[in-house]
């Protein structure tokens, strides 16, 4: 009889926490796309939504690129940063 074979998880990550992360050499996901990107998720108050929701709304744009605005303004690239 054979011996057992290790089972790899279902979401079992490697050892190494840099293998983790995509790296902005990373194909595109979307057509179009310049750069990988990532999503990222915060807990926020229902009243916040709202507010955020309705400030986009009236600038005419997606909460979403409002936000990566909002983001890339607060955290500008540092000399070295991959572009």
């Amino acid at each position: 009889m054979t011996g057992r074979t290790e089972k790899r998880g279902f979401a079992k990550r490697s050892g190494d926490p840099e293998q983790w992360i995509r790296t902005a050499e990373s194909p595109p996901r979307a057509p179009g796309a310049t750069a990988y990107t990532a999503r990222l998720t915060i807990d926020v108050t229902p009243a916040l939504r709202g507010r955020i929701k309705i400030a986009a709304f009236g600038r005419g744009v997606t909460v979403a690129d409002m936000l990566r605005e909002l983001l890339a303004r607060e955290f500008p690239p540092t000399p070295g940063d991959p572009t």
